[in-house]
């Protein structure tokens, strides 16, 4: 039987969970996740979890956070002063706000904490720092995707 490798088009099935078992993400059913094998198109242990998988076949691994969202980053965390914010807005706590920085580009930040002088915003991806744990299904290989 077949055996994923890179440089194959797959689709799968798979639920994400963190250590204490909350499921971060999945497929919706009927849907399957089709990415090329060595492409970058999902985070390194993902990807690497395939490779040697053959329709049909399930596997569980666990991905540390070196090989998916890197470490959390301290530097990542700044604490402003709400009067930098024109209007006063309200914030809530788990409220994302998209960024500009001084050269042009955008983040997307975090609301992680709310005083009346300042709000914690963290840039850091919500799962880096995070071991995950994935159940994957693989359901078939469309082979190499160069070829295609």
């Amino acid at each position: 039987m077949a055996q994923a490798h890179m440089g194959d088009r797959v689709k799968l099935h798979y639920t994400g969970t963190l250590a204490d078992g909350t499921v971060f993400d999945q497929t919706e059913e009927g849907a399957p996740l089709e990415f090329t094998l060595g492409a970058q198109e999902v985070i390194p242990g993902f990807e690497e979890a395939v490779v040697g998988m053959q329709p049909g076949e399930e596997r569980t691994v666990t991905v540390p956070a070196a090989e998916a969202y890197g470490p959390h980053r301290a530097d990542m965390v700044a604490h402003v002063e709400r009067e930098r914010f024109p209007g006063n807005p309200a914030f809530k706590v788990g409220q994302q706000l998209e960024i500009t920085q001084e050269d042009g580009t955008k983040l997307v930040a975090t609301v992680t904490d709310v005083t009346p002088t300042t709000v914690a915003l963290d840039a850091n991806h919500p799962l880096a720092g995070k071991d995950l744990t994935y159940t994957i299904t693989l359901v078939t290989i469309m082979g190499d995707a160069c070829a295609l």
